[in-house]
């Protein structure tokens, strides 16, 4: 008991005299429970809403409301053209296109029954299914309460002209679901391409940070240092290699999703690929960022998982962005992750195109460029 109590004080001074290992035991810790305990959850709040209201009657205008007041829904767009807001759908501003169609008020008074549309971008996966379970009981809320507001007292209503039409009992609303580009809402469709991303970012980022770690452990990092290769060329063929290893990677999940779960791929692999080349600019870079920050391989595991962890959790991989606290969703575009989640998705589940693509993939150019001048400034002042 002796030996193991001195063994225990010697492991306890360790971490104490470490500041990087006190920071790993103490602080981490502690952040990822503050960040992702808001991060990961499945309620679904303020989602981003168009609607196409063709009937404008007060009946229509009053359903438009309830789901701007549910608190789950946000109102984004009222266009009178379809077309617009499909096309907020593909460009991602849009989750949910709610269609009134013409003579929808009266369908209700007339027949007692009436229909509606409603588009959910099924690209989302699990995320479509609740914002369908939303509306659906936005609609039958709204029904029952039309159906006590316009319970006959006789038994016609006057119509148009000098004509009289029957009323029937109860006022119904009928929902029509679409599920745009992911029709079956298979959740591997929606996953694979987000466990892709994760893939291309845990061999880039970890190995790199190991590597240059592993050179500092075994004294070589001084003897190249000596060699007239300049700091830049050193940290081009140092992260060369893992940078075309994380292509390869990006192929072969390709390939092993189409065959094994059928992924679907509608849009360009090219502009994928081009997508993914900058992409691992920024992996490799944060690799080389936390290499700097550390002395041993273990450190540097340590901190990449730490750091993977808060990036896959808030990339919306596993639960969607919108599911975030109010202050975590704003603070998720912080995440590379999200963005190259988004463009993966994206282009192979909705087919998008560059211009759709265009925002998040400007975000990774400019992160790539200023987290490799920040890796290569710091790696110089640890070295010089």
């Amino acid at each position: 008991m002796r030996r193991i109590l001195f063994l225990a004080r010697a492991e306890v001074l360790h971490v104490v005299r470490d500041r990087a290992t006190l920071a790993q035991v103490l602080i981490f810790p502690i952040v990822q429970l503050l960040v992702l305990s808001n991060a990961a959850t499945f309620a679904i709040r303020d989602t981003p809403a168009s609607v196409v209201d063709f009937d404008r009657s007060s009946t229509s205008r009053e359903l438009v409301k309830r789901f701007a007041a549910s608190g789950h829904f946000r109102i984004v767009d009222q266009s009178a053209s379809l077309d617009a807001a499909n096309e907020e759908m593909l460009h991602g501003r849009v989750t949910m296109v709610l269609t009134v169609p013409t003579d929808f008020e009266k369908s209700l008074v007339r027949n007692g029954t009436a229909s509606v549309q409603i588009s959910v971008n099924a690209e989302k996966g699990s995320a479509a299914g609740i914002v369908q379970s939303y509306a659906s009981r936005i609609l039958e809320a709204y029904s029952d309460e039309l159906s006590a507001k316009m319970r006959p007292t006789a038994g016609f209503v006057r119509g148009e002209g000098a004509e009289a039409a029957p009323i029937t009992g109860l006022r119904r609303i009928d929902v029509l679901v679409r599920s745009w580009y992911n029709p079956t809402l298979n959740y591997r469709h929606y996953m694979v391409p987000g466990l892709l991303v994760a893939l291309v970012t845990l061999i880039a980022t970890l190995v790199s940070a190991q590597n240059i770690a592993r050179e500092k452990e075994l004294g070589t990092l001084e003897q190249l240092n000596v060699t007239p290769l300049t700091r830049g060329q050193f940290v081009t063929a140092k992260l060369l290699p893992f940078w075309m290893l994380g292509i390869v990677d990006l192929g072969l999940g390709l390939v092993a999703g189409r065959v094994a779960f059928g992924i679907p791929m509608r849009g360009s692999l090219l502009l994928l690929f081009a997508s993914a080349a900058v992409y691992l600019v920024v992996a490799l870079a944060i690799g080389l960022w936390i290499s700097t920050l550390v002395d041993t391989q273990q450190q540097a595991m340590f901190v990449t998982f730490f750091v993977m962890m808060i990036y896959l959790l808030m990339s919306g991989l596993f639960t969607p962005i919108e599911s975030m606290a109010g202050w975590v969703q704003p603070l998720s575009l912080l995440n590379p992750v999200r963005h190259f989640v988004t463009i993966s998705r994206a282009l192979l589940v909705k087919g998008a195109g560059l211009s759709e693509i265009a925002r998040p993939l400007l975000t990774l150019t400019a992160y790539a460029a200023i987290m490799l001048t920040i890796a290569i400034r710091q790696y110089s002042k640890r070295v010089a």
